[in-house]
């Protein structure tokens, strides 16, 4: 089956028609490059069958996929009679089918896709290194190909590192550009000028497809600057001599992060992050232990089962936890868990006298509180690659005027692990005024008024079981 008419392809997309491992476009706004794959995809699988699977870093549904595209190009390259478009998937008569996966939240799924002949990872540059680490191995079918394309953000962002800092020995990589496209419409072009005529910086990243120095509105730029020219983000091994503490930002509907760090005389040292959405409470004590946990609720009571160690993360069995640092609604009771707080949930897997309540101190205290502390921060490059993301990107949102600025910061993606690093941060303020050694069977609690005491919230730890299997 071949389109009905002859199909042009800007001569900068003729490496679409190289094989290769990796095909990479990036670069600015105009350049055609989801255009010409998309274009490139839907021909490839009307001549023979292919299995294509459609992906980026978020997607929360359907709407967040390339399908409209794919969808639009169907139509103009007379393809409609030979594509049926579904809701979720595209399919051609010969048995070529898309497929569209979001890569943060999927880990498991993608897994299943190791037979897939083409993977098209669109708006990359939030792709991170964990989700890269998954994909790859994953697509391992002979002449499979992963084809990436994206505007980059930041050199350090871990998809430019990887693809264009230093590409992989047989990956085809270009840059395009407005300047690459023949049919560059006239009404972006009067866009482009305007821009140009506004802010050579944004018109140096939307139009010129160059790197971000900062992000406008970004609440933690000036620390940040700070904290990269002194050199405090590389290497930052775990001392197996010092105690480990975590801190939490708890998404009852979105994402749950933890940030991992030890205090090395006065300085603090952040050694991993993790974040996951719509995890299990299970599944967080699993990532703490570094082994597989199942927390379950018995006959009104929690019961835990700890088990084998995870290959990919038995580093952390040789975490000693000094505390375990929560949000206020760690205390919340959630209905899917029998009346039991996460808190208690959690202590069974993670010991109760190690549990801490973050004082709520309100988001703009606890901003303030984060910048106290990164005179004093040293960030580990690889294990808190997806904090450092996300801290570079917390901004506040842009009110209607265009100009100023909103008092509250934007929630996003970002904003989750953001939130960890806030409790991170109001929890190495509580460490210095909590007891060393508070009472087992109870969760301590710091707060206004009384910053050294414990609460009675554990009344129901007694019910509490756990077994090691």
């Amino acid at each position: 089956m071949q389109p009905a008419e002859t199909i042009e392809f800007p001569q900068a997309l003729d490496i679409l028609f190289q094989p290769a491992r990796y095909k990479v476009l990036y670069g600015g706004r105009g350049g055609a490059k989801s255009w010409g794959i998309a274009r490139a995809l839907l021909i490839d699988g009307a001549a023979r069958p292919i299995r294509i699977l459609c992906t980026r870093e978020f997607q929360t549904s359907i709407k967040d996929s390339v399908h409209k595209l794919l969808s639009d190009q169907v139509v103009k390259l007379g393809l409609s009679e030979f594509y049926d478009v579904r809701a979720t998937t595209i399919r051609g008569k010969n048995g070529t089918e898309f497929t569209f996966e979001g890569l943060h939240h999927n880990m498991n799924s993608i897994r299943s896709y190791e037979g897939v002949d083409r993977v098209w990872v669109e708006e990359a540059s939030s792709v991170s290194k964990s989700s890269w680490d998954v994909l790859i191995p994953t697509i391992r079918k002979d002449e499979s190909e992963i084809w990436v394309s994206f505007n980059p953000e930041f050199e350090d962002d871990e998809t430019f590192r990887r693809f264009v800092l230093t590409p992989p020995r047989n990956a085809l990589v270009r840059k395009l550009g407005y300047a690459d496209n023949p049919w560059f419409p006239k009404v972006l072009e009067d866009e482009r000028l305007e821009l140009l005529r506004k802010s050579s910086d944004d018109y140096d990243y939307v139009w010129g497809g160059n790197c971000r120095r900062w992000l406008e509105g970004a609440i933690y730029s000036s620390e940040l600057r700070k904290v990269m020219a002194t050199g405090r983000v590389g290497e930052v091994p775990f001392d197996p001599a010092v105690p480990v503490f975590t801190a939490w930002d708890l998404g009852h509907t979105d994402s749950t992060c933890i940030v991992w760090y030890q205090v090395v005389a006065n300085e603090i040292h952040i050694i991993e992050s993790y974040g996951t959405n719509g995890g299990s409470v299970s599944e967080y004590a699993s990532q703490v232990l570094g082994q597989n946990v199942q927390i379950d609720i018995v006959n009104n009571e929690v019961v835990c089962r700890v088990g084998d160690a995870i290959p990919e993360l038995r580093h952390r069995l040789s975490y000693q936890y000094e505390r375990h640092w929560l949000p206020h609604d760690a205390r919340a009771k959630t209905l899917a868990a029998a009346g039991k707080t996460i808190i208690e949930q959690l202590a069974s897997a993670l010991t109760i006298h190690k549990m801490a309540i973050v004082p709520e101190i309100g988001v703009e205290d606890g901003i303030q509180a984060a910048r106290m502390v990164f005179g004093r921060l040293w960030f580990d490059a690889n294990g808190t690659a997806d904090l450092m993301r996300a801290l570079r990107r917390y901004k506040r949102k842009l009110m209607p005027d265009g100009i100023s600025l909103a008092q509250k910061p934007l929630h996003d993606q970002h904003s989750h692990f953001a939130d960890a690093f806030r409790m991170l941060a109001v929890s190495v303020r509580s460490e210095a005024i909590t007891p060393k050694t508070p009472n087992a069977g109870r969760v301590l609690y710091v707060g206004p008024g009384n910053e050294a005491t414990l609460n009675d919230m554990w009344a129901s730890h007694t019910s509490t079981r756990s077994a090691r299997i």
